[in-house]
């Protein structure tokens, strides 16, 4: 019924306990997640989840924040790309958040970062899962730059101005939103989801991180999602198995499982 756009159970808070977390996304009728990579480090398990599993699937990414890590070339992200159940470019994009006392100039390395992912995406057709914080005229400038509408993808856990979200359904990119949104100093944000249409709205945990009302404070999972797709039907006056469907609707036309290969270990 539920499908988690975004998740890190590859995280160690997380990947202990997959039993678990399983039995609880049964019980919450979270049928399937997707499993997203942060390092080239941290690929082979997030991928050997995606390969174990037949209803979970990998993406392979850099996350901006992450320095000291394997920097990527557009070769390692093709080769990455092209391995069984492998869905999506990213996590990728910008986040000026924390500078650390650099200015956006001395960022340069991560725009660099971002435009390899992007040529990785188009070289694939692949989606790009987008992170951007603090930096949404550099992501959207970049995006358009290298002519990232033709790959697509999703803006993941939306935390930007409705402004920002034209912008990014202009590119025809999906918006995607987490426990965030049932936080109650998330009001500005409920707006945004008001506005963005269902057809382009895709939900997610982004566990283990942002558990969403009543779980704020506690680690997320995927089995809390559903909790995102409540929300959004209260935003937009919906049923919550109308936003499920639509949601998991979404997600097929933009990653394809389907049409992944599929090549599991277990159930």
């Amino acid at each position: 019924m539920f499908v988690d756009s975004h998740c890190h159970l590859a995280f160690p808070e997380l990947s202990a306990r997959i039993d678990e977390i399983r039995a609880a996304m049964a019980a919450a009728q979270v049928d399937r997640a997707l499993c997203i990579c942060t390092t080239l480090e941290e690929f082979e398990s997030v991928h050997a989840l995606a390969t174990r599993f037949d209803n979970f699937w990998a993406t392979a990414g850099v996350h901006p924040d992450n320095e000291g890590v394997r920097e990527p070339s557009l070769d390692d992200l093709l080769a990455l790309a092209a391995l069984p159940r492998v869905l999506a470019i990213g996590e990728t994009g910008l986040d000026y958040y924390r500078l650390n006392g650099r200015s956006v100039a001395d960022m340069a390395w991560q725009r660099e970062r971002f435009r390899v992912h992007i040529r990785a995406a188009l070289a694939t057709a692949l989606p790009l899962v987008v992170h951007t914080r603090s930096a949404s005229a550099d992501t959207l400038a970049i995006l358009k730059d290298e002519g990232a509408e033709a790959p697509g993808g999703v803006f993941h856990c939306f935390t930007e101005t409705d402004a920002v979200a034209r912008a990014a359904l202009d590119l025809g990119f999906y918006i995607s939103f987490s426990g965030i949104l049932t936080f109650k100093t998330a009001a500005d944000l409920r707006e945004v989801a008001r506005f963005v249409p269902l057809d382009r709205c895709l939900i997610e945990t982004d566990s283990p991180y942002l558990a969403p009302v009543p779980y704020r404070g506690k680690v997320n999972s995927p089995a809390y999602v559903p909790f995102v797709a409540r929300q959004i039907a209260e935003l937009k006056g919906l049923s919550v198995e109308t936003v499920a469907q639509a949601t998991t609707a979404n997600f097929e036309r933009l990653f394809k499982p389907v049409a992944a290969q599929s090549v599991t270990n277990g159930s």
